[in-house]
């Protein structure tokens, strides 16, 4: 792979939901948005966050690309050697060779855990269904897996619920990690973890990144956490991307109204600042968003324009994105 060649190109990624009627003869009768028209570009050993409110795709973003979810359109392009493969077309039994290299740490360490499964049966459950390891080979790779993310190899034999809840999202990162993917997608990976737990696990993916070489698809909605973690920042409002930035451009200079509200509703530590959380009223309904901007009923700069066409891209400068009417012609 060539040093600019991007790991992972999403383009014009679309993943829609039927809405049926009720009773006996079912009919459908409209769609949800969930993804509509996003794309961007992750780099080898990059980190890219994926923020935004509840419900407005970010979750269905990662899935879809890694294909737990089957994408409505769009393309998908995974850089696997000097091959590149467009996993929306390809057949399950095509995918699965692919997955060593894809994997997904998931929000919630107590569901995400099988609890009638060994931590070592757990992290080595990958090794046995891609036949890549088994026996004394298998239980020495999850024994130096298990050190790598902060446990004990003895932990092997235990159950999920002996854990705390840091505990049980480092045997998750191990199982994400024993194949040695090269592209991670972290969704929600720390949110459900106490902050001081927070930091640990964070500080490990980001020890883990360096040492494995990984690139990171980092799911969150905590933007202090993103801050620390992520090089660029995508903003995700109802199915699309609003400001896609470098990290340190979007928090010191946000171009979107969405990201600048976002931004000041983050509580500061000062207790004599008073917080300017200026967002008000409810996300657009992805079933029936609005015409021209999906944004534009809670944008306090709304104008004509935004209630009637669509925003597009424009670009501010090489790495710094936005789809606002504000700055276009």
């Amino acid at each position: 792979m060539n040093a600019g060649t991007p790991l992972l190109q999403v383009k014009q990624l679309r993943k829609y939901f039927p809405v049926f009627s009720q009773g006996f003869l079912r009919r459908q009768i409209g769609l949800i948005k969930a993804v509509d028209d996003v794309s961007f570009d992750l780099m080898p050993g990059e980190t890219l966050g994926l923020v935004g409110e509840s419900g407005c795709g970010k979750t269905t973003t990662g899935r879809a690309i890694l294909r737990a979810l089957d994408p409505t359109a769009g393309e998908v392009l995974f850089q696997d050697g000097d091959q590149t493969v467009d996993l929306t077309r390809l057949a399950a039994s095509q995918l699965k060779p692919l997955r060593t290299k894809m994997q997904m740490i998931f929000q919630d360490p107590f569901a995400s855990l099988n609890p009638r499964m060994t931590v070592g049966d757990i992290v080595g459950e990958p090794l046995v269904i891609h036949k890549l390891a088994s026996g004394s080979e298998s239980e020495d790779r999850v024994a130096a897996m298990l050190q790598k993310v902060g446990l004990m190899p003895e932990h092997r034999t235990r159950y999920p619920h002996a854990f705390s809840g840091g505990q049980r999202q480092r045997i998750g990162i191990a199982r994400a990690l024993i194949m040695q993917p090269s592209l991670v997608v972290c969704d929600e990976a720390v949110s459900a973890l106490d902050v001081s737990v927070q930091a640990q696990v964070i500080n490990l993916l980001q020890d883990l990144q360096q040492e494995l070489g990984l690139t990171y698809l980092f799911i969150a909605h905590d933007l202090s956490v993103v801050r620390h973690i992520c090089d660029r920042v995508a903003v995700m409002y109802v199915g699309k991307i609003a400001e896609l930035s470098e990290t340190a451009s979007l928090f010191s200079d946000p171009k979107h109204p969405y990201t600048q509200a976002l931004l000041a509703a983050v509580p500061n530590p000062d207790p004599d600042v008073a917080m300017d959380a200026t967002l008000s009223g409810e996300v657009a309904d992805p079933g029936n968003p609005p015409p021209g901007c999906s944004f534009h009923p809670r944008c306090a700069e709304c104008m004509v324009q935004c209630k009637e066409d669509m925003p597009q891209q424009v670009e501010l400068s090489e790495n710094h994105r936005v789809w606002c009417h504000l700055y276009g012609n």
